[in-house]
């Protein structure tokens, strides 16, 4: 039995074959043993793989089944394209890994400066030694028991939380926190609502997961009323956003436009996913969803912009129900974050000393975002906000093109399109948060990289 034919358009798989290797004929079956022909060179690199009908006849099931085969492999990145094209095998099959983030920082020279991600300074952040030895031992350390939370941290998070919330757990940073708050409660397939534009981490996770995403669009504000409107229609069964220091454009949403947002949420079922990423550093106040609808909403603020990434850690508090779908999908793997560090989390939450260090921070970090604000300004280049959190969006003509030039003067930055779901105006990140030792030459080099074409 021949297993392809050569033609002028390319190699094509026989379905009379592919479904002779076939020996479970279930979408899992089928994803499998077509991996591993490609992965053994049996299916060549841009095969054409047969129509879902003709392989669902020679398979006798359903052709959902093979649709979902399809489906699987195109979210593991082994093949492409739709019924109407013609599936076909990529040609380099991609590893599994979050495309819109992930880091190619590997590929530089140690020269290189990079101001790709708005990570905090190393020299503001509190002594995470200092902090572990002063944590309170906890009783049950090296138990293997699985708190979701240690009651020193929980204590210590309560009096900024912004509501109460029935339900707490620590994670291992915001994104994984939201991670499992989709894996657990949202099923492929599902639409869900998200801030546009939103973060590469969160729509390479949503793309992971296989929900459909549908954009709401934000203004200085928040999320813009009648867009989240228009989304409602798609009947979301959830709808992602940033309440604080939004990491596009600064910006923290304002009481007036929160209220809106939850009249229009009220009466829905709705799950309010809200991603706090800068924690203790954001400027402005908590003006999130949680406090009007208690029911629906579960905060994710993550610690490690404020308080050291080393801490690997984010609390999460919400609703009992999708709280307790994500502690119990975190058995599958690390089944709890670290009595020690989240101890020590504790203690510098309620230290004044420590606290008096974040402050500092705060204040520096609004210091360096006004400075290089104002330095472009003086060279002609107006940044679309500054109002918040560890990075400046600096408008560009052409994205690619103004990354080029920033590279070949050995400067590493970040496009906005990776965490567009809409087109958007072309922008450029500038990560403020290290102290830049010639804030003016990054100036002109940002100024000469805005007018590139």
């Amino acid at each position: 039995m021949e297993s392809v034919e050569v033609t002028a358009e390319g190699t094509h798989v026989s379905a009379a074959w592919l479904s002779a290797q076939i020996s479970e004929a279930s979408a899992s079956g089928i994803a499998s043993t077509l991996t591993q022909l490609i992965r053994a060179g049996e299916v060549a690199a841009g095969a054409q793989l047969p129509t879902v009908r003709a392989l669902a006849a020679r398979l006798a099931v359903s052709p959902g089944t093979v649709s979902a085969a399809w489906n699987i492999l195109r979210k593991q990145r082994v093949i492409e394209g739709s019924g109407r094209q013609g599936i076909r095998v990529l040609e380099r099959p991609a590893l599994l890994a979050p495309q819109r983030f992930e880091n190619v920082s590997r590929y530089w020279q140690g020269d290189v400066l990079d101001l790709t991600l708005a990570a905090p300074d190393p020299l503001l952040l509190p002594d995470l030694s200092q902090a572990i030895a002063n944590a309170t031992p906890d009783p049950e350390l090296n138990s293997y028991r699985r708190p979701g939370i240690t009651p020193a941290l929980v204590n210590a998070v309560k009096p900024t939380w912004g509501w109460d919330p029935p339900s707490w757990l620590a994670v291992n940073g915001g994104y994984e926190g939201i991670l499992l708050l989709v894996q657990s409660s949202i099923l492929p397939g599902q639409h869900v609502a998200v801030a546009d534009p939103s973060t590469p981490r969160l729509l390479d996770i949503l793309e992971l997961a296989g929900v459909v995403v549908v954009p709401v669009a934000t203004d200085a504000d928040g999320p813009v009323p009648e867009s989240l409107k228009q989304a409602l229609t798609r009947q979301p069964v959830a709808f992602i956003y940033e309440p604080c220091a939004n990491s596009r454009s600064g910006t923290n949403m304002t009481p007036a436009r929160r209220d809106l947002i939850a009249e229009m949420l009220r009466d829905t079922r709705v799950l309010i996913i809200e991603d706090d990423g800068l924690g203790d550093l954001a400027l402005g106040p908590y003006a999130g969803l949680g406090a009007l609808l208690p029911s629906q909403t579960v905060l994710v603020r993550s610690y490690s912009k404020s308080h050291g990434p080393d801490l690997r850690l984010a609390v999460v508090g919400g609703p009992a129900e999708p709280m307790e779908r994500a502690r119990l999908y975190r058995q599958f793997g690390a089944g709890w974050t670290s009595r020690t560090l989240q101890n020590a989390l504790a203690w510098m939450l309620t230290n004044e000393a420590v606290k008096a260090q974040v402050q500092h921070a705060r204040t520096e970090y609004a210091k360096r975002r006004t400075h290089m604000a104002t330095l472009l300004a003086e060279r002609g280049v107006k940044v679309e906000s500054h109002d918040d959190g560890l990075g400046l969006w600096v408008p560009v003509l052409n994205e690619q093109q103004a990354l080029l030039v920033l590279a070949s003067h050995g400067v590493a930055a970040g496009g906005a399109s990776g965490g567009a779901i809409r087109s958007h105006p072309h922008s450029i990140r500038l990560a403020i948060g290290k102290q830049l030792e010639r804030p003016d030459e990054v100036a002109d080099l940002y100024a000469m990289a805005s007018r590139a074409l």
